[in-house]
């Protein structure tokens, strides 16, 4: 069952932003760990003074948490997180980030708001671009970040076309415009926000540096988010700034804005996906915590965060985790299931069996990107380890209960032995009456385990020197035809378990390699439908070049599509 999402109150620095420098919180890092649901995470960022930090707590359905301020400077400084139950979709954790105005004029650096953007991309599923008044030139100008991109972050270690591969890892991409006065039109035609968007994004023709440059920030707009959604929304009430919004009634705000804002709380609620990784592995809090520590480490080292270097290592550290919780989960069901010793091996594999098939439903549930099976072989040993122990253990707990039970029944003869009862007339036939009924009730215990027979046989033969205390050939043959018997049963019992464990080492490699081949074949699936999405928009893209005019950046692209179509081609298979 997923542990339930630690509560908060308000929201927590994440991130930290002191003079140009970015740190972790570590209170607030403690607390995403904790989270072990799969996250849908909103980042919302934009230029300073514009509201967003309104529109992230109306998606946190709360009148007040993130910070609102009354003046001109901004308010939110870095990167702030609110962790929450998910309105829509139960055991999912909405994560809300807050992030730091874009282009406030009292920082002392231009990095930071770069940094900040590229941490926004790279956390959220969904991020959230929010301006005010138009989507005109100066907009645009304000998003210049995007052009930049590919100086801030790497999506393989070896990438000769990081700019291709962006749309394969960025987020939805929703714009919201504040205090939106315009009429949705193209001349008689009424367009919808979307169309609007879509034609605000329309390359310009034109030759000059001006024109390259505007179209550049076009370009990268539409190729790194094919998922893009616009939101506009009128002034709240006529008479008041964005920055007042926490301080009015509901019914203080226009209903059109009202409309507008519960619009965009829904499709979020509705249709933001879960973060997932290239592979689909669904992020819970401690993978995202562990990513965003890898980010800020790059950011503060003066390296180019890699998406793929990053998720490489979480994968070591996820996968690691994963064998250790499934072997946890394979001791605890059997510390819980056996009861030492059992009555047969058969038992004992019965428990196995079902312990093993749990502890491997577990690591295949949180594995992920093990294509060299590394892992999986590395836990199919640690349950062989930890079942042989169980065995010993077995096997020590039967020891010890028969050798409990055979003093137990020896007591008597042993005293009839310190009284000479044996060594007097007829003492040789009394002793093989004593030792049948011994030997017929110990047969009768059913609480002895898998090693009655070998106990019996090592018990006989410490009692060998018993005939030649009694001097009776008829009580060292008894004694020795018993152990012939306890032997001959011992080695039964040993041949019928090597068999039965044999077939269930042989059972537990098939059933485990049949899940193995089914999770490869999900996760082949899952890669060839990210590739298809990446392939389908960078042939709408090319369509659109097309339209345009811009037949040279249409062939380039044409040839990244035929690269991609041959990473995508199955191998030939080779006819000996």
């Amino acid at each position: 069952m997923d542990a339930p999402v630690l509560p908060m109150p308000a929201p927590l620095c994440l991130v930290t932003n002191k003079d140009g420098v970015l740190a972790l919180n570590p209170a607030a890092l403690a607390v995403l760990q904790e989270v072990a649901q799969p996250m849908v995470v909103v980042a919302i960022t934009g230029p300073y003074r514009t509201g967003k930090s309104f529109l992230m707590n109306r998606l946190a359905q709360k009148r007040t948490g993130f910070p609102l301020g009354p003046t001109v400077y901004a308010e939110t400084k870095g990167i702030w997180m609110w962790c929450l139950p998910h309105p829509r979709q139960p055991r999912v954790t909405l994560v809300l980030l807050d992030t730091e105005g874009l282009g406030d004029p009292s920082k002392n650096d231009n990095h930071s708001d770069a940094w900040i953007f590229t941490l926004a991309l790279l956390l959220s599923s969904t991020l959230v671009y929010n301006s005010v008044g138009t989507i005109d030139q100066r907009a645009l100008e304000q998003l210049r970040l995007v052009t930049e991109l590919s100086e801030h972050i790497r999506v393989r270690e070896k990438d000769d076309n990081p700019a291709f591969n962006f749309v394969g890892i960025f987020p939805g991409f929703i714009w919201t415009v504040r205090d939106f006065m315009l009429q949705l039109r193209a001349g008689e035609k009424t367009l919808s926000e979307d169309e609007y968007l879509e034609d605000v994004m329309r390359l310009q023709t034109g030759g000059g540096q001006k024109a390259q440059e505007r179209n550049e920030l076009r370009r990268c707009l539409r190729n790194f988010f094919p998922r893009r959604k616009l939101f506009t929304m009128e002034q709240p009430p006529a008479d008041a700034n964005l920055t007042r919004l926490e301080e009015l009634r509901e019914d203080e705000l226009q209903p059109g804005f009202r409309k507008q804002v519960d619009a965009f709380c829904r499709y979020i609620w509705e249709e933001a996906p879960v973060k997932v990784l290239p592979g689909g592995h669904q992020v819970t809090g401690s993978a995202l915590a562990y990513l965003m520590e890898k980010y800020v480490a790059a950011i503060s080292s003066g390296s180019v965060p890699c998406v793929e270097s990053a998720v490489k290592a979480l994968a070591r550290a996820e996968n690691t985790a994963a064998v250790q919780a499934a072997v946890a989960e394979y001791q605890r069901g059997m510390e819980q299931g056996l009861v030492l010793p059992t009555a047969s091996y058969d038992a004992l594999l019965a428990v196995h069996q079902d312990c093993e098939q749990r502890a491997i439903t577990l690591f295949l549930s949180r594995a992920f990107a093990n294509h060299e099976h590394q892992y999986h072989d590395e836990l199919v040993h640690k349950l062989e380890a930890a079942k042989e122990e169980f065995c010993q253990r077995n096997k020590e707990a039967s020891e010890q209960r028969c050798r409990t039970v055979l003093q137990e029944l020896w007591r008597d003869m042993e005293l009839r032995l310190q009284r000479g009862d044996y060594v007097a007339r007829g003492g040789a036939q009394l002793f093989k009456d004593d030792l049948n009924r011994v030997l017929e009730e110990y047969k009768q215990r059913h609480d002895k385990g898998v090693r009655a027979e070998a106990v019996l046989k090592e018990f006989l033969r410490e009692h060998e020197g018993l005939a030649q205390v009694l001097k009776a050939t008829e009580v060292q043959l008894e004694l020795a035809e018993r152990q012939q018997e306890a032997a001959a049963a011992e080695a039964e019992v040993a041949r019928k378990a090597a068999e039965a464990w044999k077939e269930e080492q042989k059972r537990s490699m098939e059933e485990y390699e049949c899940q193995l081949q089914q999770r490869m074949k999900e996760e082949q699936r899952t890669w060839l439908e990210e590739q298809q999405r990446v392939l389908e928009h960078h042939r709408k893209e090319y369509e659109a070049l097309l339209r345009e005019g811009f037949t040279r950046e249409a062939a380039a692209l044409k040839e990244q599509i035929r690269e991609l179509q041959e990473m995508m081609r199955p191998p030939k298979c080779t006819v000996l």
